[in-house]
């Protein structure tokens, strides 16, 4: 019986570990998906503004649907001609995970023809 409290005791500071190292692994994973609706929602803009890819709304309102599709909301957009940056966040347990990015056609460096 003096081991009981002892054996509680253990158990308590393993569940306690394992239910942290889970909210951890869901946090981590929700910045993940931030990310990755971050660069997708830039790019489904920077289509839309330079024609890539046809849309019958404005290139914000295509970024919106895709940050959407991918569990995500579009909190900021803009696009100058055909650049388009993008802010994103998703929500995981009280928290907000929040992400940007950037999309457009490549800069022309010195030396590009």
């Amino acid at each position: 019986m003096a081991g009981t409290p002892v054996a509680a005791a253990v158990t308590a500071v393993a569940v306690a570990t394992a239910l942290g190292a889970a909210v951890l692994a869901g946090a981590a994973s929700t910045a993940q998906r931030a990310a990755g609706a971050a660069d997708a929602a830039a790019l489904a803009a920077a289509d839309a503004a330079s024609g890539a890819v046809a849309v019958a709304d404005e290139p914000c309102a295509a970024a919106g649907r895709i940050a959407a599709a991918m569990g995500a909301r579009l909190d900021e957009c803009a696009v100058d001609e055909q650049v388009a940056n993008v802010q994103v966040s998703a929500a995981y347990a009280g928290t907000t995970a929040v992400a940007r990015s950037r999309a457009g056609p490549p800069e022309t460096g010195v030396g590009d023809g």
